[in-house]
């Protein structure tokens, strides 16, 4: 009997360790997104077809871009500030009010960027209705309150909210969109049902957990704006390099074309979302455990890392192998293009993986000035490498110089480290 409880013991203790439950709680709402995707896209390229298919989700990259804005580096420095103060009301009210209104602020800024773009300038013709309906993903972008409940690592209630607004938005398509047409409405859908689940998530947090909002002092935004700058252009510089190959795709491919392309590049981005649900996961708890006891953080994050590289080389091995049978499940007929992109890029997850450690000690350590850096030269790699494979190679180019560019991320980042830090990357990898 005694055995049986010094047995369940360590494995109830295992199950309330708090890095554990944020990764339990992330990785929930990222299965949703997962199981969604995986419902929708079949959907989509049988009412829709792959060519609005392909505007559809190149609106979507467009309006990714934006939310980088949008989002400012907050996603990335909040939920550090929120877990550092934790039990100071006053603080995280302050907190709190500060990033709404500078996200919303930012939002305000971007639609009207892209309403300028589009009818100033006479940009996105092809796509020009369906991008204009999708700003109301800045605003969601802009009220998700994803970072605060992490910096709490509570993040039950955000995982539940998340999977239902996945609901709202797959019963809108079935009820919407039936034809090509009304592929105007599918990312409006995806923004106006996120918008209004999270308001009742700042609902939530304003009544039950007695945050308060205040009127915003533009003083407080601009600096919160000018400590995340560096943070801001790092996330930006990575999602270009990550995403941006779809953009650069479009100048130089046909609309099925693209649609092939960003149906196997859906699949591979929704599995390279593991390494970084990881780093979101653990970020917290790292925080606090560098601040308190550097050799237990390294200890802590090379156990992290060696079960994130195994399980991101299943990801993939697995990809590959599955590529012909995820591609005719999800479009329904057999897609050889999109079949041979995706296992050109299966490889992906388990690259993305090799940086999870750099990248967790430049955020711990607050060492922004190298992660913009490191941003910012892969950047550059990713749009030079891109734009001359796809020109000569097209999609298969594009893979090949995305697989480049995850490698090339390790690369930099290791060599920064080495050259500025070499004490916290012997300290790891020692």
């Amino acid at each position: 009997m005694f055995e049986k409880i010094n047995l369940l013991i360590p494995f109830g203790n295992f199950i309330r360790n708090k890095s554990l439950q944020n990764f339990l709680f992330l990785a929930l709402i990222q299965s949703s997104t997962v199981l969604i995707s995986i419902i929708s896209m079949p959907l989509l390229i049988q009412s829709i077809g792959a060519e609005q298919f392909g505007w559809v989700n190149l609106s979507l990259s467009v309006i990714i871009v934006f939310n980088i804005l949008v989002g400012f580096g907050f996603n990335l420095s909040a939920p550090r500030e929120v877990a550092l103060n934790q039990s100071n009301k006053a603080e995280l009210s302050q907190l709190v009010s500060n990033v709404f209104s500078a996200k919303l602020l930012l939002a305000l800024i971007s639609t009207a960027l892209i309403l300028v773009g589009a009818y100033g300038l006479n940009l996105f013709q092809e796509y020009q209705t369906i991008l204009v309906l999708s700003v109301f993903m800045l605003f969601s972008e802009a009220t998700f309150p994803l970072w605060f409940f992490q910096g709490l690592e509570k993040m039950k209630l955000v995982s539940v909210a998340t999977i239902f607004s996945k609901l709202l938005f797959l019963m809108g398509l079935v009820l919407f969109v039936q034809q090509p047409s009304q592929s105007i409405w599918v990312n409006f859908l995806l923004g106006i049902s996120g918008l209004g689940v999270n308001l009742s998530l700042l609902l939530y947090i304003h009544v039950v957990l007695d945050i308060r909002f205040f009127s915003p002092q533009f003083s407080s935004i601009w600096k919160s704006l000018k400590d995340n700058v560096l943070l801001f252009f790092s996330n930006l510089a990575s999602h270009i390099s990550i995403n941006g190959g779809l953009i650069i795709l479009s100048f130089f491919a046909s609309g099925a074309t693209l649609g092939m392309y960003s149906l196997a590049e859906r699949v591979v981005m929704i599995l390279r979302l593991f390494p970084a649900l990881i780093i979101q996961a653990i970020f917290p708890n790292s925080s606090k455990l560098y601040q308190a006891d550097q050799p237990a953080f390294f200890s802590f994050l090379k156990k992290v890392y060696l079960g994130t590289l195994a399980i991101g080389a299943l990801i993939s091995i697995g990809t590959y192998l599955a590529a012909p049978w995820i591609i005719a499940v999800l479009s329904r007929g057999e897609l050889n293009g999109a079949v041979g992109y995706l296992q050109l890029l299966a490889a992906i997850p388990f690259l993305a993986c090799l940086n999870v450690g750099n990248v967790m000690i430049l955020l711990v350590t607050n060492l922004r000035d190298l992660l913009f850096r490191a941003s910012w030269m892969f950047c550059a790699y990713m749009i030079c490498v891109s734009t001359a494979l796809t020109h000569f190679y097209g999609g298969a180019g594009l893979c090949i110089a995305i697989l480049s560019t995850e490698l090339m991320v390790f690369f930099i980042c290791l060599y920064l480290l080495y050259r500025h830090k070499k004490e916290l990357l012997y300290g790891f990898y020692s």
